[in-house]
């Protein structure tokens, strides 16, 4: 099969994304000529060992000076500032200059922790993304988003910062747990559900195809995801406003995923999925939408075997409605005080809003928590 490539158009900072099959184990064909002849460093995740073991071979027969390794966990615990500072210490106790590379390889936790090291580490340094999860290559590691989180919440401390390539291989995949493969499925049914209402649609025939890794069907779905993105973050790259499209359904996912605080109960994208149900439901019951969109939405990821509902949590969390609603004001996404929601008008036809019912919000947790079939 071809690979695809796709371009993040930020001017001087421009960017391929590759996807294809068997990239790894060629990764200096991907790699930008400048960076070949370097010190790497590779931040890997623990579980892709086997696929990192490939790719230092394949950077060593490209030239490059030297690779060392340091693995970490990748759950959402990883996402800490003890992991950040491991990664730190063990950069510079190796003796890295600023003309070292960084490969995140590994999950969007990896690439997170990675991305905000290289964008601090030395006042910064040249980092590629190697996702290896659907969601990762669809979402995380395209943007320039980094981070990790806090006590407080979810990459409340970090960075905008670009890597020099994205090199997602479609064969990384095939390695991982059905769950992991569904979470990432969310963040691309969300694209459709932001502005295109006919991938949405052609999801609603392919979905199944795409969560069983059959090539042509996953490659269009990434590539289709990857420019969806690229297309917002080149026209708002730190987030300003149109970028914020991008959080459908994170307000509600955020309060969740640290309600449970981050133990392996909720996925990220499991956690995106429950929430874009909540913020269809939402649309209807304030007269955004109609109701049958919100339940072509639940149907859909309910279809395709994802959780709609935060009652689908176990074990339970304990939180109240009305507690993860004050949670709320905690996201980033907040501005003074005025919480940002996603919303919509109908299917593709997101958008952005600080004028929002909270009690209206309230009772679609509320009801979230308690059955999830309410749309």
């Amino acid at each position: 099969m071809n690979h695809k490539t796709v371009q993040i158009d930020l001017g001087v900072r421009c960017y391929d994304i590759h996807i294809g099959r068997n990239l790894i184990g060629n990764i200096g064909r991907y790699v930008p000529n400048d960076l070949i002849e370097r010190h790497v460093y590779i931040i890997g995740d623990k579980a892709v060992s086997d696929h990192i073991t490939k790719i230092e071979a394949a950077l060593e027969d490209s030239g490059a000076l030297s690779v060392q390794t340091r693995l970490f966990a990748g759950g959402e615990k990883t996402k800490s500032f003890e992991a950040y500072q491991q990664a730190c210490e063990w950069l510079l106790e190796q003796g890295l200059k600023r003309d070292a590379v960084i490969y995140a390889v590994g999950g969007g936790v990896i690439g997170d922790l990675a991305g905000f090291v290289a964008a601090s580490v030395m006042r910064g340094v040249d980092f590629i993304q190697v996702p290896t999860t659907l969601l990762s290559q669809v979402d995380s590691s395209v943007g320039g988003k980094t981070g990790i989180n806090t006590a407080q919440g979810k990459n409340l401390v970090g960075a905008f910062y670009q890597p020099r390539a994205v090199i997602a291989d479609i064969d990384t995949l095939e390695t991982l747990p059905q769950r992991e493969i569904l979470a990432g499925y969310a963040e691309i049914a969300k694209y459709g559900l932001i502005n295109d209402p006919e991938f949405f649609a052609w999801l609603e025939n392919h979905g199944q195809d795409v969560c069983a890794l059959k090539t042509e069907e996953l490659t269009r779905a990434i590539e289709i995801s990857v420019k969806a993105k690229a297309a917002i973050v080149q026209e708002d790259e730190r987030e300003g406003g149109k970028r914020a499209l991008l959080n459908l359904g994170h307000t509600f996912g955020h309060v969740l995923e640290n309600a449970a605080q981050y133990d392996g109960r909720l996925l990220h994208g499991e956690a995106v999925a429950i929430g874009i149900v909540m913020a269809h439901e939402a649309s209807a019951r304030l007269g955004l939408c109609d109701d049958k969109d919100a339940q072509r939405v639940l149907s859909h990821y309910q279809t395709i075997g994802l959780p709609i509902s935060a009652a689908s949590i176990t074990p339970a969390i304990t939180h109240s409605a009305q507690q993860l609603a004050t949670m709320m004001q905690k996201d980033k996404k907040a501005d003074r005080n005025a919480i940002k929601f996603i919303l919509t008008r109908g299917l593709g036809q997101s958008f952005i809003t600080s004028d929002v019912d909270m009690n209206v919000i309230t009772d679609v947790i509320k009801d979230s928590l308690e059955s999830g079939e309410h749309a």
